[in-house]
């Protein structure tokens, strides 16, 4: 049985689910959940077709996979996989980054600190760190816990030149703790030195203790720069996305005992930024906030994922997302085709693919958990395109890959977007009858 307390009721969840195998043709069937020996390569598979998936749509998801640089995929349907491919070059055994994916693994590990008395995260900050961490004041700094690490919360200013820079002159007051979301890298790579600080152990030492041996991951964390990396192959980090799945939970071996904090941990955690948990994004919230900007978004941050998923996204498209009402767990590796540091539009899209790899599933029907979104043609667009079916006193706003606004009003319909790159941009509606969003390709 999985562990993970989300917010979506029990019966929804199951609602959900039996509604997505009558759109894809899959099977409703109660799996054990498997896990793959700590030792070895040996990983059971699930054939796609017996989920109702149908080789041209696997291929076509691939085909996309490709074209948007990744170089590893893997999804686990019940903790088996069902798919795993490798482009360009990568293999099962070649190491990556995770990117800004690995702070999740760095929150998992706060956790297993916190449970093993080593800290609380109600913690000052200061009291692992020592004084003089920042260039606050002496009383300024006292007041950042670990907690707001976790939440991007600290109050410090994201301003500076250098955002991974950990050196107290970095590190300066802006806000109140707490007051203020703000997707900055240094307060949470000092995290690394909170745990190192609370447990006597290195990092690396610590997370191969508590977490890659009995799971069976590799990988270890490496200074690039400022930031502390964590470099794996692909299927040890599919192995953490099935522990999370899982609430902490390894066949039976309880590795995370602190099922408060886990909670906590994949579920909105501050008031700021509903789609964020503990070094976590969530899917299915009313709002969300992105990196760099202090605005708040209405609607889902995915707007094809399961409402209970929760995603690891990292730079260039360092993926792990998670949803326990499929049983399923999906991660992606590679290269990604703008700098957003965290790609949402390319998960995203992903999620959409995987929605339609059921054979039942055409061309013209909408994927299963898209939200009502409104018809643009046409798409992809050169100069413009139309929007039909618009709510009277709707507003628009087109995002660009760094959810940057780049137009927004009435109706863009006959707007000349002759102007803007090629790529992927995000068409956001507000209407009085809700929010709707859909993806366009400027080519």
């Amino acid at each position: 049985m999985p562990y993970l307390r989300f917010t979506i009721p029990w019966m929804m969840r199951n609602i959900a689910t039996a509604a997505l195998a009558l759109m894809t043709g899959t099977t409703c069937h109660a799996q054990p959940t498997y896990f793959p020996p700590a030792v070895g390569n040996t990983w059971e598979t699930t054939d796609p077709a017996s989920l109702g998936w149908c080789q041209p749509n696997i291929d076509g998801l691939y085909t996309y996979l490709e074209q948007e640089n990744t170089k590893a995929f893997i999804l686990l349907k019940d903790g088996r996989i069902v798919l795993e491919q490798y482009f360009n070059g990568h293999t099962a055994s070649s190491l990556w980054y995770w990117a800004s994916a690995g702070k999740t693994l760095t929150a998992f590990m706060v956790g297993i600190a916190q449970q093993e008395g080593h800290l609380s995260i109600q913690d000052a900050t200061s009291a692992h760190l020592g004084a003089g961490w920042t260039s606050c004041t002496p009383e300024q700094e006292a007041a950042i816990t670990v907690r707001h690490q976790l939440t991007m919360t600290t109050g410090l200013d994201d301003g500076v030149a250098a955002l991974d820079c950990t050196l107290p002159s970095c590190l300066s007051y802006l806000a109140q703790p707490g007051t203020r979301w703000s997707y900055h890298n240094a307060p949470y790579t000092l995290l690394d030195q909170v745990i190192e600080s609370a447990t006597g152990v290195t990092l690396n030492q610590y997370t191969t203790q508590k977490v890659k041996t009995p799971t069976g991951m590799t990988g270890t964390f490496q200074y690039v720069e400022s930031n502390n990396v964590f470099f794996s192959n692909a299927r040890s980090m599919a192995r953490f996305g099935l522990l999370v799945q899982n609430g902490g939970n390894w066949n039976g071996n309880p590795i995370m005992t602190d099922t408060d904090y886990f909670t906590e941990m994949v579920n909105t955690s501050q008031s700021l930024n509903e789609s964020y948990g503990y070094l976590w994004w969530l899917s299915g919230k009313s709002t969300f906030m992105v990196p760099g900007l202090q605005t708040q978004f209405p609607g889902s941050l995915m707007q094809h994922a399961p409402d209970d998923c929760v995603m690891a996204l990292g730079k260039n498209g360092q993926f792990i997302n998670v949803s326990t009402a499929e049983n399923m767990v999906w991660i992606r590796m590679g290269d990604a085709p703008d700098n957003s540091p965290v790609p949402f539009l390319l998960n995203d899209s992903i999620w959409e693919r995987i929605n339609q790899l059921g054979c039942t599933v055409t061309g013209t029907q909408g994927p299963i958990f898209d939200r009502d979104s409104m018809v643009v043609a046409p798409n992809p667009f050169g100069r413009g395109f139309a929007v039909s079916r618009v709510p009277q006193g709707s507003h628009f706003v087109l995002l660009n890959p760094l959810m940057q606004a780049v137009w927004s009003g009435a109706d863009p319909s006959g707007h000349d977007f002759s102007a803007l790159p090629s790529g992927m941009y995000l068409l956001r509606m507000h209407a009085t009858d809700g929010d709707r969003m859909v993806r366009l390709i400027k080519e």
